[in-house]
């Protein structure tokens, strides 16, 4: 019976998840701003603890590699090595864009396919397209969304657009078969948990030691103001 302890921290939020076997035992989630960096090792020690389990008896631990925010994939995937030296336990990624989608994928038809969107900066997102078996269509991707995005694949069939990066393509993508969500979807750790065991079961793990998030670009940084 797989124990297995899941991070997300792709976002402003900070998800932590606990899962036996796939099923989800408990979850904790913090919506604040910079809650990563203070909160997500104690909120981790915390949910393990409140659902009646030592740190030693999990099994693995599971983290979404991205893409998303640098500083908080980062932040994330530390924090996910650090408890996988300590305990001496297999480290899981997970692309966060999949498990957005078994948020929401059960209310859907088989037809549809599905576009989770992460803001990055302007009118760019990351992005991919699975269907609802979770075959992946169009690779992740940082992309700069206009009237053309994804045209192809609109003629032929619904998407639905959602995440924190789809509210801003609402009108550029104006497409009959553009579906986007009124609420706001953000990655959890409650999806990442249902991945990451199908990835236990595989024996799919990372090295612990030259495992890297998954940027998709590299990190830019404000330039100081000269005096």
């Amino acid at each position: 019976m797989a124990l297995i302890l899941s991070i997300d921290t792709s976002t402003k939020v900070c998800s932590v998840a606990l899962h036996q076997d796939g099923k989800i035992l408990a979850c904790s989630e913090l919506y604040t701003e910079k809650s990563h960096s203070g909160m997500l090792t104690t909120l981790c020690e915390n949910i393990v603890t409140h659902a009646g389990f030592s740190l030693n008896q999990l099994d693995a631990i599971a983290v979404a590699k991205g893409p998303g925010s640098y500083t908080g994939l980062r932040i994330g995937v530390s924090t996910a090595k650090g408890f996988c030296f300590a305990l001496d336990k297999p480290l899981i990624s997970v692309n966060t864009l999949e498990a957005m989608i078994m948020q929401i994928s059960d209310f859907f038809p088989e037809n549809y396919l599905f576009c989770p969107m992460i803001d990055a900066r302007r009118m760019e997102v990351y992005c991919s397209i699975w269907d609802k078996k979770h075959h992946n269509i169009l690779e992740t991707e940082a992309k700069i969304i206009d009237e053309y995005s994804f045209l192809d694949l609109l003629n032929t069939q619904p998407i639905v657009f959602f995440g924190d990066g789809a509210e801003k393509c609402r009108e550029a993508i104006s497409h009959k078969n553009a579906i986007f969500l009124e609420n706001t979807v953000h990655p959890s750790a409650k999806t990442i948990g249902v991945l990451a065991t199908k990835s236990f079961e595989e024996s799919l793990f990372e090295n612990v030691v030259s495992f890297e998030p998954f940027y998709l670009k590299d990190f830019v940084g404000t330039q100081p103001k000269k005096i």
